[in-house]
């Protein structure tokens, strides 16, 4: 029995600091229209698998993405998102904001 509490401590703690691990941090912008794909909520992120979906969170709005392209490729943001994407998270006007990544 206290083997098998161990365990599951030990596990619980390693899928807490993986899930920590994959959170982010930093600025969002959107794709120009030209890029918009069809209404679809789909987001650019550096490293993320294609596929994936992503949180992402801004201003008391969270929404779920999917990964389908590689970017931004400028300093300090970490994801672009579509503009179906950007008017569901509320950052038309804004155009860059902070947001946080799961």
């Amino acid at each position: 029995m206290q083997a098998q509490t161990t365990f599951l401590l030990c596990l619980t703690s390693f899928l807490a600091v993986i899930s920590v691990a994959q959170a982010e941090s930093g600025l969002a912008s959107y794709y120009s229209y030209a890029k918009a794909g069809r209404g679809e909520l789909t987001c650019a992120h550096r490293t993320r698998p294609f596929g994936s979906v992503l949180k992402v969170s801004y201003s008391g709005r969270t929404i779920e993405c999917r990964v389908n392209d590689r970017g931004p490729f400028i300093r300090g943001r970490i994801v672009d998102l579509s503009v179906p994407a950007a008017r569901a998270l509320g950052m038309m006007s804004a155009g860059l904001v902070r947001v946080s990544v799961e």
